[in-house]
């Protein structure tokens, strides 16, 4: 199975999906990752750039993802450009890959990148007869974006679906440690100890010790 990744940022995929892209590796299925956006000058200088995108190389290669690709559009600024622009990326991306399963951040994330990345995906997922090879699109939670939304005033974060990453949760931590720029200290949501506590309480739910969990968008039993 061909699974694709789409991520607003670099180190949003390990946040998001890290334990399952670790144990779909091991299951033997192809991963594509997708980071949509790259930092510029002068919000970002480019050693800072060159360094984020040599940690994601590091970390996605660790998950055992087969195909990184950076979609190199500009961070912070999706809305200035053009949306049918926007659009094609992604369709592009998708006619290109041909997943089964695809993983999206959360329309409801504070980050107007995910949301953005969202819309423009599921355009290029769009339920088409020449589309028939997808079979599940899941949308990811993001700590630090999807927990900082405006609760009843925003979309609510309510998964149907989770991973059990038992196996996996320190592979992803081990990944998220390669984004050492992205790194906080505890009690930070991007410290590894707030996402082993995300991991464990999703977890708990569930009656598994870790556990990644996900929004379906549509699922079709093939």
């Amino acid at each position: 199975m061909k699974v694709l990744i789409i991520a607003p940022h670099p180190d949003d995929e390990v946040l998001g999906v890290g334990g399952t892209m670790h144990r779909l590796a091991a299951e033997g299925h192809e991963l594509v990752v997708a980071i949509a956006t790259k930092g510029w000058a002068p919000l970002f200088d480019e050693a800072q750039v060159a360094r984020v995108r040599a940690e994601s190389t590091e970390a996605n290669r660790a998950l055992g993802v087969a195909d990184l690709r950076f979609l190199d559009l500009p961070v912070t600024k999706l809305q200035e450009l053009p949306e049918a622009e926007l659009n094609k990326t992604f369709g592009d991306l998708v006619d290109d890959v041909r997943p089964a399963w695809v993983f999206l951040p959360f329309p409801g994330d504070r980050h107007e990148d995910h949301r953005q990345v969202f819309d423009a995906s599921m355009v290029a997922i769009r339920p088409l007869p020449e589309r028939e090879y997808l079979e599940m699109v899941l949308c990811y939670e993001t700590v630090s974006e999807t927990h900082w939304a405006a609760g009843a005033m925003e979309p609510t974060f309510d998964p149907q679906y989770v991973v059990d990453i038992t196996d996996h949760l320190e592979a992803k931590c081990e990944a998220m440690r390669l984004y050492a720029s992205q790194l906080k200290p505890a009690p930070d949501a991007r410290s590894i100890e707030a996402i082993q506590a995300l991991a464990r309480w999703r977890g708990s739910t569930v009656g598994r010790h870790a556990v990644e969990a996900f929004m379906v968008v549509r699922g079709v039993y093939c």
